[in-house]
């Protein structure tokens, strides 16, 4: 059988549950892939759909794309645009970003499909502090979150984005992000499933609503509660 990265995008989405995620992994999207005899050796001790899935070598983290490939960073011509329903948009570069107010966190990080990293070490900005400068209007009760690695996009509402711990991250254990794990910058929701911490961000837009992101179509919970929702506990309700 082939890895996943072999395997091309699907025509049209189809809808799959928490029980076959790996299998949605292995038809239509594409896995971090490292050579062969590291794939050989490490699916040769996993069984079933998740062998189909490569490990990165340390830490314990599964790395999961929906695109064939990841996308690259350039600090000389990266940006970060923040726009839509907000009374001053903003567009920073990476150096703009790093000069911004910084915040350590250390965090829990939960994969939907049952694998935890613990205590990982993030740097970066408060999401609320970024908001707050650009002052959402009246309207705005969403935020969408765009992916340089296309067609990924996703969204929070707007009282999920204002929590304490919801960080963009652009530093994991005191260096900056990996290319696998979406540099220059991602989305960090501790209280969410990984699906929703959205890896190498390039736009944030405030919309009237928080709409279905890339997994939410195919059939995951938009609101991502760690243990309370996607089959795990009983589904909680926060807006």
């Amino acid at each position: 059988m082939a890895a996943p990265d072999d395997h091309e995008l699907p025509a049209r989405p189809r809808r799959y549950g928490r029980g076959v995620f790996l299998a949605t992994v292995v038809a239509g999207a594409s896995s971090l892939a490292w050579g062969k005899p590291v794939w050989s050796r490490i699916s040769g001790q996993i069984g079933g759909a998740e062998a189909l899935v490569p490990l990165v070598p340390t830490g314990g983290w599964r790395i999961y794309t929906v695109a064939s490939t990841m996308p690259t960073f350039d600090p000389t011509s990266w940006k970060l645009t923040i726009g839509g329903l907000v009374e001053r948009p903003m567009t920073l570069d990476y150096d703009e970003l790093r000069a911004l107010p910084r915040v350590n966190q250390i965090s829990d990080f939960h994969c939907v499909t049952g694998w935890t990293v613990n205590n990982v070490h993030w740097g970066g900005v408060r999401l609320a502090d970024l908001l707050h400068r650009v002052g959402p209007t009246a309207e705005a009760h969403g935020i969408q979150f765009v992916s340089a690695e296309q067609p990924y996009v996703d969204s929070l509402t707007l009282k999920q984005a204002m929590l304490r711990d919801v960080l963009l991250a652009y530093e994991m254990d005191g260096v900056p992000l990996a290319r696998e794990h979406g540099a220059p910058l991602r989305l960090i929701i501790p209280e969410m499933y990984g699906y929703k911490n959205i890896k190498w961000v390039s736009e944030i837009n405030l919309v009237p609503k928080a709409e279905p992101g890339y997994w939410e179509q195919l059939g995951y919970d938009q609101d991502a509660w760690v243990g309370a929702s996607n089959g795990y506990g009983q589904k909680e309700v926060r807006s």
